[in-house]
């Protein structure tokens, strides 16, 4: 019996030292995760700036009466075509005609009186005062007959440029007032569009850059037009520039009021950019896992721009071609052992 228990008692410990190894190879073995990978990839992206803005027409204005009157005629048609200089809108002129004529009178009196009283006074008979008296009422009647043939036109409402008259808000024979409003005209052949964009891309802005245009109400349409003006103030409030650019109009499709998006090309730059996948966010900072020599580090990142499922990412020591995990990111720390299963096409991961 005593015999039996000296044999047995080695194979045991054996045993048990067997168990210990292969439990601990098993328990490491557990430990190694299975990631799956996509290398990062550098792009050529370009800079555009996103905003949105309303078109204006480059000369926009409501026809006001400056005197008042009855309208006697309306020589326009509403969505049409004014030329500029155009008489639209004539008021009743009998009474400033009547008033420019009565001037008109008055004046070759007191021009008949001037030279008369030119002639007295070189042969003695008037005085120097009488003279320049006679002076001074010739030049009061020149300024009266001015300021009648003033009135006169003034009748006429004229359009200040070439546009397309809008919706009249009178008729003929209506009595208006000094500044009640006619007709607006709009030059709508060259239209401008003003948007804001963040201070820091003061730097990159140029006069001439392209614009690029899309409209709801013209789906899939893209109008191509140049930035024309910066704001020389930047708003406080906002932190944000005034731009204003132009787009061409010519086949008058556009109207002012339309809702667009603009597109500001701000040039080129490279880029490294990973799937979406990638990102591992903690707290305020974003953070990325790569695969080196079977492990795990851990990365910050700053995320930049993003392009179809895919985003830009800012950091030290990243390269293009270094394997970023993009599957299994809840399972996985700083350091330890990891499996890569599959090295994933990009272009799976790409919508």
């Amino acid at each position: 019996m005593l015999n039996l228990r000296l044999y047995t008692a080695p194979l045991t410990r054996t045993l048990l030292l067997i168990a210990l190894v292969l439990g601990g190879v098993n328990s490491f073995a557990s430990t190694i995760r299975r990631v799956e990978v996509v290398p990062i990839e550098a792009r050529t992206l370009g800079r555009d700036i996103q905003a949105v803005g309303t078109l204006t027409a480059r000369d926009s204005v409501v026809l006001r009466a400056e005197v008042a009157g009855r309208i006697v005629a309306l020589n326009f048609q509403e969505g049409q075509e004014v030329k500029q200089g155009q008489i639209v809108v004539q008021l009743d002129d009998s009474m400033a005609d009547a008033q420019v004529q009565q001037a008109q009178a008055n004046l070759r009196l007191t021009d008949s009186q001037l030279r008369r009283a030119g002639q007295l006074a070189n042969q003695g008979f008037i005085s120097a005062q009488a003279k320049d008296e006679a002076s001074s009422k010739h030049a009061v009647q020149q300024a009266e007959l001015r300021l009648a043939k003033v009135q006169l036109d003034k009748t006429q409402i004229r359009a200040p440029f070439t546009g397309i008259a809008g919706l009249k808000m009178i008729s003929v024979g209506d009595y208006v007032s000094p500044g009640a409003e006619l007709v607006n005209i709009e030059d709508i052949h060259s239209l401008s569009v003003d948007f804001s964009v963040p201070e820091q891309y003061l730097a990159g802005l140029k006069v001439g850059m392209p614009v690029s245009l899309r409209l709801d109400a013209f789906p899939g349409e893209v109008r191509m037009g140049e930035l024309s003006v910066i704001s020389p103030q930047v708003d406080t409030a906002a932190r944000t520039i005034r731009l204003r650019a132009r787009v061409d109009n010519q086949d008058g499709s556009l109207r002012p009021g339309l809702f667009v998006r603009v597109g500001l090309q701000m040039g080129t730059e490279q880029a490294l950019m990973v799937p979406e996948t990638a990102l591992a966010p903690a707290g305020q900072q974003q953070y990325i896992y790569l695969v080196k020599d079977g492990k795990v580090s851990r990365r910050e990142i700053t995320i930049g721009v993003r392009r179809d499922a895919w985003v830009q990412v800012i950091g030290e020591a990243l390269q293009a071609g270094d394997a970023v995990i993009v599957s299994g990111l809840q399972k996985i720390t700083d350091g330890s052992p990891v499996d890569v299963q599959q090295m994933l096409d990009v272009q799976q991961q790409e919508p």
